[in-house]
């Protein structure tokens, strides 16, 4: 069963530090992250069977550079969730590939 991981942090150096203690820590794969109020607080998502992704979350908020705004772990998704989810992805891809044209 695939579950969701989020992690909210101040800073894209926290988050980025975040998100290798997670995949570090167990068996998650990076699914999106999303930058709001210019970089200042960041969301990073990764997914996983329940277990892996609650370790990681665990994980995440024990190391974490800077106090997190938010955390969850979500099993089992419904699927508006993984639309929202899937969005975000598809975006960050979007602006990789931009960037790459450049």
């Amino acid at each position: 069963m695939k579950s969701l991981g989020l992690i909210e942090i101040p800073s894209v150096a926290a988050a980025v530090t975040a998100l290798d203690a997670m995949c570090k820590t167990a068996d998650v794969e990076f699914v999106t992250w999303e930058r709001k109020l210019g970089g200042r607080l960041v969301t990073v998502v990764v997914q996983g069977d329940v277990s892996a992704v609650t370790q990681a979350i665990e994980s995440a908020v024990e190391k974490a550079l800077l106090k997190p705004a938010a955390y969850a772990v979500i099993a089992n998704p419904h699927e508006e969730v993984w639309r929202i989810i899937k969005n975000s992805a598809n975006r960050m891809k979007q602006k990789l590939e931009e960037c790459k044209s450049v």
